[in-house]
């Protein structure tokens, strides 16, 4: 494989749909959920890390939570609880944030039997104006410039146990996915991190399958069942304002596991065990099936560049195989064992209407990591045990030559902080919040060895405006040494840090609609790739967006 041959491989794969697997969502209105809102008697006995984030920091976060379709709707339950605590409505069903009302009464006569049925919409224009790379269908022609649209469509159904037939603290729950469009990152950008969350295969399938029961009062929860991951590990509150994928499920684990691992749009087997003995702590353990669509010798980006996927299917996140309705349920690659410990400074009180003190700012901290028992495809050294980067160059290079060498496990940590630093009183909707997030993974056998991303929110910038955010964040991801090595070895322009900015302002238009305006800046993408041509990398990008949600 020559140099120009080899970068393009590289260039392709560092946008491919494995960077795709970390998105997110919002809705609509702060009142309802997409379907039905949940007040804290009824349905959501137990909270959801998300509810549980949101009272913590006194409801600072934003509206909604760009990580993942989940996201939206638990950070939308948890504002309209909020709302119904201080309003003295906890028993109300209030439909007036939904686009259909009450549906002619559906939804009252479902909530009274512990159903909701929920659907949530989400809509996205891009446009780059600079830099870039062509899509993979113009060939050795074209531009890296233009716009693209994606899109979401989410339905839900959730049952509480307890309504629908007296078994207390049981939590029912399955969705599905309807997502289309084209990945203006995959076709134009070659980033390590999609521009959006919400950029995926186009298909139709099941998302989640899952039931929770909650035992000691609440303290402790057990979900299992088809899910994902990052509705509750991972999560930066503050950051799950921002549409760039990086600042949902990051950057290392979306490039770095098979097919992103269980993050949305994909979801594994797995079971999740909470224990919370305070407000102020929170531990949490899953185990999950590593690998959502089932798919190994295609899944690394170290295999794309090598062409050591012939006779794959190319796109290693690609539900179209090995299951594209969602129902592989695959369990034969390895586990992704995930722990985190959190710690609550100065949780809100859940009533702020009566304190009397202040009980200060508060904030979140985060410690975690992950690790993975499947083997991994080395960055550095082929099957014969020489230089992988190497044998690309050599004519005559065996296909064992070309094969990675596999390596057994893969492990991860991570430190998360979200901190509110202002407020002009207790009872303000206004405040301002900062984050930090850094991962940290070996670099033999992954693309991304380091990241953090930062930024700073600022809730109800404008008088009247209560639910709007405003925001800048900033992110860098640097290319393992693994990566780089393969790119010496291999005459390729050798990767180094991508650094991305974005600034964006998330604004309830009307009860059941949100629409964001969005503006990144990308700093040299994949860390310094070449284009399609080989001989030149691909240029600094500025990238607008508008992403719109809306409840049904």
């Amino acid at each position: 494989m020559s140099p120009s041959s080899l970068a393009t491989a590289i260039a392709k794969h560092a946008f491919s749909p494995s960077s795709l697997t970390r998105h997110r969502l919002r809705a609509g209105s702060c009142l309802v959920c997409f379907g039905l809102v949940l007040p804290a008697t009824g349905f959501a006995q137990v909270q959801t890390q998300i509810e549980e984030d949101r009272a913590r920091l006194g409801n600072s976060t934003p509206l909604v939570e760009q990580i993942d379709p989940v996201t939206v709707r638990d950070s939308e339950r948890a504002t309209a609880e909020a709302e119904e605590k201080a309003a003295g409505d906890g028993d109300k069903l209030d439909t007036s944030g939904n686009l259909l009302g009450n549906m002619w009464g559906a939804r009252p006569w479902l909530y009274k039997h512990g159903i909701s049925f929920d659907i949530q919409e989400v809509d996205e224009v891009w446009g780059n104006g600079t830099g870039g790379t062509p899509s993979g269908n113009d060939g050795a022609s074209g531009s890296g410039t233009g716009p693209a649209y994606d899109g979401v469509t989410m339905p839900t159904l959730t049952v509480d146990t307890e309504k629908l037939f007296g078994l207390k603290g049981g939590l029912f729950n399955v969705s599905a996915l309807q997502t289309r469009g084209r990945s203006i990152s995959q076709d134009h950008l070659a980033n390590f991190n999609p521009v959006s969350g919400f950029e995926a295969d186009r298909s139709t399938r099941l998302f989640e399958l899952w039931y929770q029961q909650s035992f000691l009062k609440g303290k402790l929860d057990v979900k299992i069942g088809q899910q994902d991951l990052d509705t509750e590990f991972l999560i930066s509150d503050y950051a799950s304002l921002y549409l760039n994928a990086n600042f949902g499920w990051p950057m290392a684990p979306s490039v770095n596991l098979y097919g992103g691992g269980p993050s949305w749009p994909l979801s594994s087997p797995a079971i999740r065990i909470r224990y919370r003995p305070s407000e102020k702590f929170t531990f949490m353990f899953a185990a999950a099936d590593d690998n959502p669509p089932g798919n190994r010798y295609n899944s690394t980006p170290i295999q794309q560049a090598t062409g050591s996927t012939s006779g794959y299917n190319s796109d290693p996140t690609s539900q179209t195989y090995n299951g594209a309705n969602g129902t592989n349920f695959n369990m034969g690659t390895g586990a992704l064992l995930i722990t985190e410990l959190q710690y609550a400074l100065n949780p809100q009180p859940a009533d702020m209407s009566n304190v009397t003190k202040n009980p200060g700012l508060p904030g979140v901290y985060k410690l975690g990591g992950f690790y993975d028992t499947a083997k991994f495809a080395d960055y550095r050294y082929n099957q014969n045990g020489g230089s992988l980067g190497a044998a690309t160059l050599n004519p005559n290079a065996t296909q064992s030559d070309l094969t990675p060498r596999w390596d057994r496990g893969n492990w991860m940590v991570y430190g998360i902080i979200d901190q509110m630093i202002w407020r002009p009183s207790l009872k303000s909707a206004r405040s301002v919040g900062i984050f930090a997030r850094a991962t940290g993974n070996g670099g033999d056998r992954n693309m991304i060895s380091f990241a953090v991303d930062a930024g700073i929110n600022l809730k109800a910038p404008f008088k009247g405006r209560d639910n709007d955010t405003v925001g800048l964040g900033w992110g860098i991801g640097r290319a393992s040494s693994g990566q780089r090595q393969f790119d010496r070895d291999s005459g390729s322009y050798v990767q180094g840090n991508e650094n991305h900015l974005e600034l964006t302002y998330q604004a309830q238009v009307t009860p059941w609609m949100v629409m964001q305006p969005d503006f990144q800046y990308v700093w040299h993408p994949s860390g310094g790739v070449a284009d399609w041509t080989g001989y030149r990398r691909v240029g600094n990008e500025a990238v607008f967006g508008l992403h719109s949600s809306i409840t049904f």
